[in-house]
């Protein structure tokens, strides 16, 4: 009950471009992870990789791409703005694109919505949140809707196609609708989406406001309690398919990108395999939650910083 044709499909953003439904996610790798998971990626047929700042590993990612021998103008680059430099995403851009080694990216997302006050030298610029540390809030006089007054005028730059956000509330994506007359809609919401967190509420929002929705973490985790679902289990035989598949689709099914990651050569081709589920068997995988018990896997210590309010 695969596609024959092996392919998923692409959406429309709100800025005419088209996205591809299936993803690949480069968090977490080393450089020499992220390069030959990249390369494999694109041969085995992906055109759409996700990037960011703070991964630390643009420079792999991008050598993958170019080494890839697939056509520039054929792959979908998303890379992100991390918050230690939301005063500044401009330069935050070009710094990206030197990394990457590309002229340009398709998208380019605020990461979260939380602007942070660099600490320490210039090596800890982009990394993530150390446990035990506490970030500094940068909100005294700046907030995600500055840096979206900024972020907006960027592809006129002809340095990303499109710019969104991810992370992003229902309230933030109100508070940055409300926030000017001639606002610009973010093309895209990239968050956290699996069956332990269907997040039904904001994906409908995203969607009535013509923003697209991308979800990491399809999986939960590599130790996550749907792979080894009963549920998920038997609906996987009954198509014929391995659990991972079966939550990839899950997701593609109801209308938004999926970014997998992984960095084993089989599994990268595995996730790949597109699977038409049925409207009951993709309600029963929504409704896990209820007996699974909703879990949130990416919860980054922000406080007080209120993050998915």
């Amino acid at each position: 009950m695969t596609s024959p044709s092996g392919e998923f499909p692409s959406l429309k953003l709100n800025t005419g471009a088209s996205i591809p439904q299936l993803g690949f996610g480069t968090w977490p790798s080393s450089h020499a992870d992220a390069y030959t998971a990249v390369i494999t990626a694109l041969k085995t047929g992906y055109r759409h990789i996700d990037a960011a700042a703070m991964y630390g590993n643009e420079a792999a990612v991008g050598k993958g791409i170019r080494d890839s021998g697939i056509p520039r103008e054929e792959i979908f680059v998303t890379t992100k703005l991390w918050n230690t430099q939301q005063r500044d995403p401009a330069s935050a851009l070009d710094e990206s694109l030197e990394r990457l080694g590309l002229d340009y990216v398709d998208l380019f997302l605020i990461h979260w919505p939380v602007p942070l006050k660099p600490v320490g030298g210039p090596e800890n610029l982009l990394k993530y949140p150390t446990p035990g540390i506490k970030p500094q809030i940068d909100t005294e006089d700046w907030s995600f809707i500055k840096t979206w007054e900024l972020m907006q005028t960027l592809p006129k730059t002809g340095k990303t196609r499109a710019v969104g956000v991810s992370n992003f509330s229902i309230k933030n994506l109100e508070d940055l609708l409300n926030s000017s007359p001639d606002v610009l809609v973010p093309a895209v919401n990239q968050f956290e989406i699996h069956p332990q967190l269907p997040q039904t509420e904001l994906i409908n929002y995203c969607k009535s406001k013509g923003i697209v929705v991308e979800a990491y973490c399809p999986l939960g985790s590599s130790s996550s309690a749907m792979l080894s679902d009963p549920t998920i289990a038997e609906i996987a035989d009954k198509y014929h398919v391995k659990p991972a598949n079966v939550l990839i689709n899950w997701g593609i099914s109801r209308g938004y990108c999926v970014l997998p990651k992984s960095f084993t050569p089989a599994r990268i081709a595995s996730n790949k395999t597109p699977v038409h589920l049925s409207r009951e068997d993709t309600e029963r995988i929504t409704k896990l939650s209820e007996t699974l018990g909703v879990k949130r896997y990416v919860h980054p210590d922000f406080e007080p910083y209120p993050l998915f309010e």
